[in-house]
């Protein structure tokens, strides 16, 4: 009969033991979930990221391709510049016209 308080004691002791060991589990659980949370916000900004550098990088092969080579590329920037000439024409001429009518 007196092994009886002393197996309670034990059990006692065990049964803390694992309710201790349940408490950090239960910690360690929510501390992953939080960090599972960050790192799907953290792939979710990935994944917009690249997206938007696939565009870009498709816009830039067009752009490069649309340009060609080194003699086409001078090519290519003087119609841009004499384009870019022609607009700044055609507004200094809408200026004077503007200021003619005032």
């Amino acid at each position: 009969m007196s092994d009886l308080p002393i197996g309670f004691d034990v059990l006692e002791s065990k049964i803390v033991s694992l309710l201790n060991k349940l408490k950090d589990n239960h910690l360690l659980i929510n501390q992953l979930k939080t960090q599972n949370m960050s790192l799907k916000d953290k792939v979710e900004q990935f994944e917009k990221d690249f997206s938007k550098t696939k565009v870009e990088n498709e816009s830039l092969k067009m752009t490069n391709s649309l340009l060609g080579g080194k003699e086409d590329k001078s090519l290519s920037k003087r119609k841009i510049n004499n384009l870019i000439k022609e607009v700044d024409f055609c507004i200094n001429q809408l200026s004077d016209f503007e200021n003619q009518n005032e």
